[in-house]
């Protein structure tokens, strides 16, 4: 694969970029500018940047999964509370299906948000989640299994059920639908949607997710140093201490690494066979999971006290990969679906603890936490539904 931009796909990330910095938030206050955020979602529904995913007339969609990943990137890197990656994927699951999006649709998740949600037709068993949806939802995307496939369906959002979670994510909203919530169908669908079709869609929901995650690490960084250039301590920038330009260098081997592997990942999308293509988004996600992890708190380390006070943005860059993090599966989650697609009913499962970190600690071959892990002692996995005292 070329990993470079094309003049096309450059001229998108300079203008996503652009506009995700003029009306992104610049400050914690700023997420309650409600003017702003108007501004900011009609700019994203103008673009067309929601319907990339859409049929183009020919069954297949109107941009690649390089392209949706640039624009998740760039939305990430300014931590923009508006809905994309939701809309993007509701848009790809209905076009495998044959049918034309709801404007704002999103694709409802199972409690773990690791899968999309597949209920019975008679209605929702167990509590569901639907992420990254805008304030006016009303609908979500279910599969309901039918014959070798499954076909699409929708539940209704109603407000006296349906709450906008005040979840660990200060940008973008998780609403509960309860269990017992009624099944309607999607008319016009011209065909099921397949385990391929459900392989590449888990594609692009990592590649997203990855990509986000690369931008909120590209953003905190800058943030971070932009600080430790202003900062003084004993008459100096704290930048110019080694140690803690050790912390920031290693921080930007960790993005530069996961850029990579996230380009890779959305590329895979649409040119490699499904499976192959799912496999290089969890590769990816892994990594990228981690990293976000280590890079977020190294910026509230080298922020110091302030670092850990609600007046800093570096907590929403946080909040925020929290949620990227466990959205189609934490790195985990991904490392045991890799075991499992790899080497079949032969792997052995992990203990308990590896299976929430995704380390094996079954012997010295376990990859050990990241430095900065290490020394927080922070346990990140947190629901999206959990709040961050």
């Amino acid at each position: 694969m070329d990993t470079r931009d094309t003049p096309e796909q450059a001229e998108l990330r300079r203008s996503a970029r652009q506009l995700a910095r003029a009306l992104g938030p610049p400050t914690v206050a700023d997420l309650d500018d409600a003017t702003r955020t108007k501004r900011l979602a009609v700019a994203v529904r103008d673009t067309g940047w929601l319907e990339l995913r859409t049929d183009a007339g020919d069954g297949g969609p109107l941009a690649g999964g390089v392209e949706a990943a640039i624009v998740a990137d760039a939305l990430g890197g300014a931590v923009a509370d508006v809905a994309l990656a939701g809309p993007v994927l509701a848009a790809d699951l209905a076009r495998r299906a044959g049918v034309n999006a709801k404007d704002g649709a999103v694709v409802a998740f199972s409690a773990a948000l690791v899968d999309a949600a597949v209920v019975p037709s008679t209605g929702a068993t167990e509590t569901i989640h639907a992420v990254d949806g805008g304030e006016e939802l009303d609908a979500a995307y279910v599969l309901v299994a039918e014959g070798s496939g499954h076909r699409l369906a929708e539940v209704r959002i109603d407000s006296a059920d349906g709450v906008s979670s005040e979840g660990s994510d200060l940008t973008r909203a998780v609403h509960t639908i309860p269990a017992g919530a009624r099944v309607h169908d999607v008319t016009g669908q011209h065909r099921l949607v397949t385990r391929d079709d459900v392989a590449q869609w888990t594609a692009l929901g990592l590649a997203l997710t990855s990509a986000d995650l690369v931008g909120i690490m590209r953003g905190v960084l800058d943030v971070t140093v932009a600080y430790a250039r202003e900062r003084r301590q004993y008459g100096m920038p704290i930048g110019s201490f080694q140690a803690v330009q050790h912390l920031l260098a290693e921080a930007r081997c960790l993005m530069e690494g996961s850029l990579s592997v996230a380009l890779h990942a959305s590329w895979a999308v649409d040119n490699l066979p499904p499976d192959d293509a799912r496999a290089a988004g969890r590769v990816a996600k892994a990594y990228c999971a981690r990293a976000a992890r280590t890079v977020c708190e190294t910026a509230i380390q080298v922020h110091g006290g302030i670092g850990n006070t609600w007046e800093c943005l570096v907590h929403v860059y946080l909040r925020r990969a929290l949620l990227s993090s466990q959205w189609f599966g934490d790195d985990g989650v991904q490392l045991r679906e890799l075991e499992r697609e790899r080497l079949g009913d032969a792997a052995e499962p992990l203990p308990e603890a590896g299976r929430r970190s995704g380390i094996d600690h079954r012997g010295d071959a376990a990859e050990p936490l990241p430095e900065a892990g290490r020394r927080s002692g922070i346990d990140h996995q947190v629901g999206a539904t959990d709040g961050l005292s």
